[in-house]
């Protein structure tokens, strides 16, 4: 099964999604699929990936060589982020041919609590407060890449906390239920509905 990932902007996302997606995959009973990270095109924001037009655009390019599209975008405190993203899926599915799919989620509240949901946090971090921050990334991500030494490598420790969290996957899922095992779920539903 080949997977692209769509990312509201892969420049930094990219490091966060492929370990973490790769292991929802695996969990969901997937793998060996073949994970990709959409760069062309480059979107730049929550506002261009959730235009339907270059959605659309990126499903057209990619749908010979690609089964499952995943759109994962940060939900940024925005309770009707989730309506978008379905209404997302509507239109995919009116436009892709039966054997392929698009599957939106939103981060609860932006992809970087994922890498930080496989860690041993400090200890006067409270997980319920990262995952109400509306801005966990400035309040929690980059002081604790900076606190482990890892601003400076690609992704600003995103690389490096995203494949430790992969790695301790079964953690991730229980502290993000909203989003990393919602897909999963999903995700195992379709394999085992195909």
């Amino acid at each position: 099964m080949n997977v692209l990932i769509i990312p509201e902007d892969f420049r930094k996302d990219q490091y966060v999604l492929k370990p973490i997606v790769e292991a929802v995959l695996a969990h969901a009973g997937k793998r060996r699929a073949n994970v990709r990270v959409c760069q062309d095109p480059l979107l730049g924001g929550v506002e261009q990936a959730l235009k339907w037009e270059r959605i659309a655009e990126i499903l057209e390019r990619y749908r010979a060589m690609v089964h499952v599209f995943l759109l994962i975008v940060d939900r940024d405190g925005k309770p009707g982020r989730r309506a978008a993203l379905d209404r997302m899926e509507q239109l995919a599915s009116e436009h892709l041919p039966p054997a392929r799919l698009l599957l939106a989620e939103n981060a609860w509240q932006e992809i970087e609590v994922w890498a930080l949901a496989g860690q041993d946090l400090p200890d006067d971090w409270s997980w319920q407060a990262v995952r109400s921050e509306v801005h966990p990334k400035e309040t929690y991500f980059l002081p604790f890449a900076e606190q482990r030494g890892l601003v400076n490598e690609p992704g600003q420790g995103r690389k490096t906390l995203a494949r430790e969290s992969a790695r301790n996957y079964r953690r991730v899922r229980s502290r993000c239920p909203e989003d990393v095992a919602a897909l999963e779920d999903r995700i195992r539903e379709m394999v085992t509905t195909a």
